[in-house]
């Protein structure tokens, strides 16, 4: 199977809280290195073309960003649900416009299919899995929704390359390239 391949944002959310989580059954919590916001999704393209999209991003990507977590809402199809993700908001929506910049000009380097949804800054921390059932679905997303996450900020302040890590039964992803936003000045 081929490999996916994305540009986002890590994502750090305090481990002793996703340890904590008890989701329903069928659900799996994503691991604390595999949390990030996507940026541009560029799918099941070589790494040749990857690497293509990783060189197109600018040189400056602007400052770190501060956001604040918001619910935990189901996404994909919505009659399938494939990703319970929190939402996240910054005050001057920097995370949208960096998504609405971005995406773009990356899935034209990498060859891939440009997304047609709007922007929507968002985090998944757990998955229905694939043989999920509808009802063990409904439970999942039920049990997203009573989630409170904590009130600590998230700091935006690296992009990444990644792709699909060597044993998914551990980690999903792993980090191929990496770099920090910086501090104008």
């Amino acid at each position: 199977m081929t490999p996916n391949w994305f540009v986002a944002w890590p994502v750090q959310l305090d481990p002793d809280w996703l340890a904590g989580l008890r989701p329903p059954p069928a659900t799996r919590t994503f691991h604390p290195a595999d949390l990030h916001a996507t940026i541009a999704f560029l799918g099941g393209v070589d790494a040749t073309q990857a690497q293509a999209a990783w060189h197109a991003l600018p040189h400056d990507l602007g400052p770190p960003v501060r956001a604040s977590w918001g619910d935990v809402v189901p996404l994909g199809n919505p009659r399938r649900t494939s990703a319970l993700s929190a939402l996240l908001a910054d005050p001057d929506d920097a995370l949208k416009h960096a998504i609405a910049a971005l995406r773009g000009p990356l899935a034209e380097a990498a060859g891939s299919r440009k997304d047609r949804y709007a922007p929507k800054p968002h985090v998944t921390i757990a998955r229905p899995t694939r043989k999920a059932s509808d009802r063990q679905r409904d439970a999942a997303v039920r049990w997203a929704a009573s989630l409170r996450l904590p009130d600590d900020p998230v700091l935006i302040d690296r992009i990444a390359l990644y792709t699909w890590s060597d044993d998914r039964r551990e980690r999903l992803f792993r980090i191929v390239a990496e770099r920090s936003l910086t501090v104008a000045g």
